[in-house]
């Protein structure tokens, strides 16, 4: 009966706490199951993204940013953080660029739930950074697939957009073939900047 007791208090308590919205901007890193130095596909909000570029990896950190911005009728998403060789590291970004309806709000995003962006689309770029150069990419075939945009709410109030999902792309880079596979991303996102004059 004591144990019961027990057990009973520590529910008890640990309803009572309440989950700091900080909570949420973490990075949660684990491993995927088949290629453990990316992270597992998630729709948890663990703000992370990676995917295989050639013989490395273009990986998130606790440092890497998201950024997402609507301008003339065009919607960037903006992955930032790195490339990891075998004994370095490289800044890196990857933004895609592509057509969409106004995105105003992180409200706004839910629209692209189950949308997925054919990247040799009109319209549609693929523009990576490596260091202080920036490349938009030729790109060949390659996809972006919001698999699930959800609105988190907080006790009840909406506090931030997560978006889960998957891309690929084959491309052109100083007239070079090259290849970003298995690409992941889950990520919330809080702030779009908007201008659309």
């Amino acid at each position: 009966m004591k144990k019961y007791g027990l057990i009973t208090i520590i529910l008890l308590v640990c309803s009572c706490i309440d989950p700091s919205k900080k909570g949420f901007d973490k990075y949660i890193f684990i491993p995927d199951k088949e290629d453990p130095n990316l992270p597992a596909y998630t729709e948890l909000g663990y703000n992370t993204f990676g995917a295989k570029y050639g013989d490395s990896y273009f990986l998130s950190n606790e440092n890497s940013v998201v950024d997402v911005s609507y301008q003339n009728e065009i919607l960037n998403l903006c992955l930032q953080s790195y490339q990891e060789y075998t004994d370095n590291t490289e800044s890196m970004s990857l933004t895609f660029s592509f057509p969409s309806s106004p995105v105003q709000t992180y409200q706004d995003l839910a629209s692209l739930n189950g949308t997925v962006i054919d990247l040799t689309g009109a319209s549609c770029n693929l523009i990576m950074k490596k260091g202080a150069t920036t490349d938009t990419l030729v790109v060949s075939s390659g996809h972006l697939n919001f698999k699930r945009v959800q609105i988190l709410r907080i006790d009840k109030i909406e506090d931030r957009a997560i978006l889960s999902g998957t891309f690929d792309a084959q491309f052109l880079r100083n007239e070079l073939p090259e290849t970003i596979s298995n690409g992941r991303f889950d990520f919330g996102v809080i702030n779009v900047y908007y201008n659309n004059e």
